[in-house]
């Protein structure tokens, strides 16, 4: 735990110091703050996807719903300290974990691609809520989100996100989750509740896809329903498949790549889209389970391996 908690601030001090010193500006501060959310997304992706086996397609919509939430919070309330910030985001979160429940219940009763089905139906009535409501803009979108959410914000707020979901998934919730992915009838008959469990990681990932919406909205400082479309659902979807089903570690790794792969192919112009696709696609013929498979990076296995071989 303690080298985990060393190597993390290590690396926020390196990308600190150049930010500091200039070699990464602000166009590169803004991309890491889209690479943070899209962790979080990810991995709150990947509780219900990989480690439940429910195939999501309306992830963006509890992005949005928390998105919308804590942006109309923060404008009303002329929310401008970390404190309330915190408060709007929080807010964000249960507003997403509470359309989670909503939809959850009835949905996570079904089984197979029932589920798929329901939550891209979420995803396009959220999209059309969001385009018909006053509160929201319609349309035109909502303007004046104070831009709160920095880089160091968003850096420790996904530091958070990602131990709290690995400290679920190992734990008897999280053992009692995988066991629904891999028999839900052999877990059922265990005695383990799975509609409860289906229930309450759906919710969790929920909640915490909202929190990275409400970082979204207060990096952009202005949301449009576009933005939260069933692309972007599948989008989150293939970097989940890409890292690896079942595996933080992958999620994450994935998510940094995708995020930052486009930028990266922006020299090759017109070629930049084809040559994206065709990285997918070979990734997915030569390496069919994801970057990661379900293989989680640890610094103690790391070191323990030294000590052996030493």
């Amino acid at each position: 735990m303690k080298l985990n908690i060393a190597l993390i601030l290590v690396l926020f001090g390196v990308l600190t110091l150049l930010m500091e010193i200039g070699i990464l500006n602000n166009f590169h501060r803004g991309l890491l703050v889209l690479v943070c959310i899209n962790v979080i997304l990810a991995v709150s992706l990947n509780l219900s996807a990989g480690f439940l086996g429910q195939l999501v397609l309306g992830h963006a919509a509890f992005m949005a719903v928390g998105a919308y939430t804590s942006a109309i919070l923060s404008s009303r309330l002329g929310i401008s300290g970390l404190g309330g910030f915190v408060f709007v985001l929080l807010a964000g979160g249960f507003a997403a974990a509470l359309a989670g429940i909503v939809i959850g219940v009835p949905a996570l009763r079904l089984r197979g691609d029932y589920v798929a089905i329901v939550t891209l139906g979420f995803g396009l009535i959220v999209q059309s809520i969001l385009l018909n409501l006053g509160i929201t803009g319609g349309a035109d979108g909502l303007l004046g989100i104070p831009r709160l959410a920095n880089f160091n914000v968003a850096f420790f707020t996904m530091v958070i996100v990602v131990g709290m979901l690995v400290a679920l998934v190992r734990s008897r919730h999280g053992r009692a989750m995988i066991a629904i992915r891999e028999d839900e009838i052999a877990a059922e008959a265990s005695g383990v509740p799975t509609t409860w469990y289906k229930i309450l990681g759906f919710t969790i990932a929920a909640f915490f896809a909202g929190i990275a919406g409400g970082l979204f909205a207060h990096r952009m400082s202005v949301l449009v329903p576009e933005t939260f479309s069933f692309v972007y659902s599948i989008e989150l979807l293939v970097i989940v498949v890409l890292g690896g089903m079942g595996s933080f570690t992958g999620a994450v790794v994935a998510a940094v790549v995708l995020t930052l792969l486009p930028e990266l192919l922006r020299e090759f112009g017109d070629f930049r889209m084809l040559t994206y696709s065709v990285l997918l696609v070979a990734m997915m013929i030569f390496r069919p389970k994801g970057l990661m498979g379900s293989y989680e990076f640890s610094i103690m296995q790391i070191v323990s391996k030294i000590k052996k071989k030493g």
